[in-house]
């Protein structure tokens, strides 16, 4: 059962006649509900992988579902170019830097002559933005076109230029000092696209506090101030050399490391001399809070490249703290601060993850655990003074400030992983930049308004939403702008431009206009334009007069947003819940009514290669080009929508995809030998098992991709039914009236999946129009026959039954006797599947009679266990009767089926349960 099957052709065939009929091209229609889905647009500075890929086919498989149940979608495309990475690029090929040379010519398959180009940062941008969009069009994106644009154009700029001075006017950008990640040897800000490695590190301000021993400052670092009642040693490492450095007129030992780092955080620091770390271990510092004196001992895990080289130990809440005590057989008592149900909240979660030592790696997850789940629910204890009572997020917040009020801590800068490495090689550093423009995300009415909008939001996975409530708290203010760099001039400090992340949080709301934008001049886009499209202000007729449009023109745009906005969803990479997802909510609430909040937000897993992680610039990636070049479009779709949910991680591996492909041809044959299948054959039950289970995997496939659950959704749309399609061939005749509606409903199932394939069966099949537009298969429950599926599902058990006696006893056989469960065990069954217990089994008569046996069977056998529909003894011996002839042929034996034990010289009458019969073979 084999066709002819040329991926190539019938790609280039679709995409072709997709774009002449222009049917992703999205128009308002006020008698069509909508479905706006947005995902992050791509930064075109390198070539796109299939980790790229996985990120837009899952939006475009939304799309195209929507589309199919009658939804008007929009799903837009364009192009972030701000920041400084392509003119970083630009600069290192100018200087033919030997690692970026030989990941453009040799990674990307550059062409010299395009490469040598690459000295100017337009070229760069022009050649893969014009590859991103050949292979999302290969890949048989649904994207309106239409609405595309670079982030640096000037219509773009005049945007970003409202958004800024709007924000700007509502007191929501300051100006002052701020941490931002800085190269040294560029000597300016960094951002994501900056980086060779860390781009998932983001700062966390530490609060140190300041233990003494003696006239010697322990300045001990934590994300977690509150704890300080329940700090009950101090941690050095005995191995490192730590300095006495002068900082600000105090004396402080620091690591070597943390001295360094001071100097960029705005600090006078002077090394004044040395000292090993072995020298103070067994002495003792004082608490600052309270006085007590505290031990100071060993620690190795103390990283002297992580903020101070200190650490203060709170074993009752640090799980690292709990583990080193016990390790060392410290006889400290961990003191309880938090009130969290628990006696010792550390040493709960380090004995139920049962962590043997401090290499443990799930440590880090414990902390990770505790430290969210504190931070969430905790309350300070009554007893702690002034600031008993508090919710902890409170505690700490109140605690850091008056620590530093009464000259008791201070503030340290640092990655929260690292480490963090620029494009030209060097580590960088946390730097704290003065009379720079800061978002004033610390602003608290603000929170209050982007943790409203959350609540009203969707989340997928839903247990995302914890940590978008985390960094809605934890956000402090972001340094919005750069110096150097691509992008939109500060409309109030033109030495200032907004920085990548920044101009990038409300763009959805520009792609519902940017078609007409595109058009305008755009020195005419004032305030009082977008002010006017977006918010519903302002004079029409003078507003348009400036523009130069008319006021028809001017309201078909506004229109236009109206019609659209908000999003049903937006959808973006884990790593960028901490700023850009989470910027995203904040800015859409500090600028726009309620009633264009965000509603939903879908988060992605990373991908792998091979089990390890993708990078491009370790040249650990598969060009997506490549992988539609070996493999067709549709399996590389179907690939990376099943092989992982889309917030989970992914695994690319060769003999997978290949395998994929397999399963893909046998799609296309099953469809094509339907259509060329002509027989004349009653309905049968088998046909309406196979009707029954097509239309339960319509339900469940809908219900799955109405939650992104791309995976599940092919399970039932795809791989059972080509599973089911197996077995019925093998189970029978297969009748052409059925295969031909199976394959009718498949092909509208699987078309949002492999688009390329199912235009061409639909095509095949004379289907109206493109199958791109068709309806989506729905449900029809009166096509459901349950028993008739509890019936093949028996026969299904029954032969893998058969199947392990013969592999067991190597029995060739000639006779299989069958012997059926009497109806008393299908009472049993019932009285189980009702909840009831033995001695409601045993007030019935009949049963009482087989006591021993009733009660053997209802301790065996759960509730669970049971079937949902249990046949009686006569349907039963119906459905084996009925698939005796296709047993006979797969066993090559004679089946005997017994409602009564005639012949059981092994007594095996005994073990049939209802639906499972006993079994005798003769060889």
């Amino acid at each position: 059962m084999t066709s002819k099957f040329d991926p190539k052709k019938i790609e280039e065939k679709w995409i072709r006649r997709w774009e002449e009929e222009g049917i992703f091209e999205a128009i308002p229609d006020p008698d069509r509900k909508k479905f706006y889905i947005t995902v992050a647009y791509p930064y075109p500075s390198g070539s796109m992988h299939v980790g790229h890929g996985r990120t837009y086919t899952v939006p475009d498989v939304i799309a195209r579902f929507k589309r199919m149940q009658g939804f008007n979608v929009l799903f837009p495309m364009a192009w972030h170019v701000t920041g400084s990475p392509v003119l970083g690029i630009a600069e290192r090929i100018k200087k033919r830097d030997p690692k970026t040379l030989r990941i453009y010519g040799e990674l990307y398959k550059v062409p010299g002559d395009v490469l040598d180009k690459f000295t100017d940062p337009n070229e760069i941008v022009k050649y893969f933005s014009d590859e991103y969009k050949r292979n999302m069009s290969r890949l048989g994106f649904s994207i309106d076109w239409s609405r595309e644009f670079f982030t640096i154009t000037p219509q773009y700029s005049r945007f970003i230029e409202w958004q800024y001075r709007t924000l700007y006017e509502k007191g929501l950008i300051k100006k002052g000092e701020h941490p931002v990640r800085y190269c040294p040897s560029c000597d300016n800000p960094v951002g994501d696209h900056d980086l060779l490695d860390g781009e998932n590190a983001v700062i966390n301000e530490f609060t140190v506090i300041k233990f003494r021993h003696n006239e010697l400052i322990l300045p001990a670092a934590t994300l977690r101030p509150e704890t300080i009642f329940g700090v009950t040693n101090m941690w050095l490492n005995p191995e490192i050399e730590y300095v006495r450095a002068r900082v600000d007129g105090e004396i402080w030992l620091l690591s070597k490391e943390a001295a360094e780092k001071m100097r960029y955080l705005d600090k006078k620091v002077e090394v004044i001399g040395k000292i090993k770390g072995d020298e103070l271990i067994g002495k003792s510092c004082i608490n600052p809070l309270d006085d007590k004196e505290i031990p100071i001992l060993p620690a190795n895990f103390v990283d002297p490249d992580y903020a101070t080289g200190v650490v203060m130990s709170v074993p009752a809440h640090a799980p690292y703290d709990y583990v080193a005590l016990r390790d060392l057989g410290s006889d400290i008592k961990p003191i309880t601060i938090i009130e969290m149900g628990e006696e010792v909240p550390a040493k709960e979660i380090v004995e139920r993850m049962g962590i043997k030592n401090q290499r443990d790696k799930r440590l880090e997850e414990a902390t990770e655990v505790l430290y969210r789940t504190e931070h969430a629910k905790g309350i300070m204890k009554e007893s702690i003074r002034d600031y008993g009572g508090l919710p902890v997020r409170d505690a700490r917040e109140r605690l850091s400030r008056d620590l530093i009020r009464e000259g008791k801590g201070d503030i340290f800068y640092e990655f929260s992983e690292g480490p963090v490495v620029c494009r030209c090689g060097t580590r960088c550093i946390v730097k704290v930049i003065k009379d720079q423009w800061f978002l004033e995300y610390s602003n608290l009415e603000w929170k209050s308004k982007a943790h409203e909008c959350l609540k009203n939001m969707k989340i997928i996975p839903e247990e995302t939403r914890q940590n978008f409530s985390y960094f809605i708290d934890w956000l402090k203010d972001w340094a919005c702008t750069r110096r150097v760099g691509l992008g939109t001039r500060l409309p109030w400090d033109k030495n200032w431009l907004v920085e990548p992340l920044s101009d990038s949080t409300i763009y959805m709301s520009y792609y519902t206009i940017s078609k007409f934008l595109n058009k305008l001049d755009p020195a005419k886009l004032d305030a009082d334009f977008f002010n006017y499209i977006f918010l519903g202000k302002g004079d029409s007729e003078r507003i348009a007069k400036n523009v130069g449009i008319t006021q028809e023109e001017l309201k078909k745009i506004g229109d236009e947003f109206r019609y659209w906005y908000p999003p049903e969803w937006r959808l973006s990479a884990k790593d960028l819940v901490g700023n850009h997802l989470t910027f995203h909510i904040f800015h859409h609430t500090a600028i726009f009514p309620e009633d264009y909040w965000p509603r939903g937000i879908v988060v992605f897993g990373m991908g792998l290669l091979e089990g390890d992680k993708m990078s491009s610039s370790k040249g650990n990636i598969i060009l997506l080009s490549d992988a539609l070049q070996r493999y067709g479009s549709d399996t590389v779709r179907l690939f990376l929508m099943s092989n992982a949910e889309p917030w989970q991680d992914f695994d690319w591996r060769e003999t997978l995809v290949r395998n994929t492909a397999k399963k893909l041809k046998q799609f296309y044959d099953q469809v094509d030998y339907a259509l060329k299948l002509e027989n004349e054959i009653p309905i049968r039950d088998i046909d309406r098992w196979l009707i029954s289970r097509v239309e339960m995997g319509i339900s469940e496939t809908i219900d799955a991709l109405e939650g992104f659950q791309t995976r599940k959704a092919l399970q039932y749309a795809f791989f059972n039914i080509l599973n089911d399609l197996a077995w019925y061939s093998r189970r029978c005749e297969p009748n052409s009236r059925v295969l031909r509606e199976v394959a009718d409903r498949w092909v509208r199932l699987m078309a949002p999946f492999t688009p390329f394939i199912c235009e061409e069966l639909w095509a095949k099949m004379n289907g109206k129009g493109f199958v791109s537009l068709a309806r989506y298969p729905r449900s029809d429950a009166k096509r459901i026959n349950m028993e008739i599926i509890q019936k093949e599902e028996m026969i299904r058990d029954l032969m893998r039954d058969i199947q392990n006696i013969l592999e067991v006893t190597k029995i060739k056989p000639k006779r299989i006797h069958l012997y059926l469960a009497p109806e008393w065990k299908r009472r049993v069954f019932e009285m189980i599947k009702a909840g009831g217990s033995v001695s409601d089994a045993m007030k019935d008569p009949e049963l009482r009679e087989h006591g021993k046996a009733v009660v053997n069977i209802m301790q065996r056998i759960r509730k669970d266990e049971v079937p949902e529909i249990v046949l009686t003894l006569s349907k039963e011996h119906d459905a084996i009767s009925d698939a005796r002839e296709f047993l006979e042929r797969e066993f090559k034996a004679s089946i005997l089926i017994q409602k009564k034990a005639e012949y059981d010289p092994e007594n095996k009458a005994k073990n049939a349960l209802p639906m499972k019969p006993g079994i005798y073979i003769e060889g």
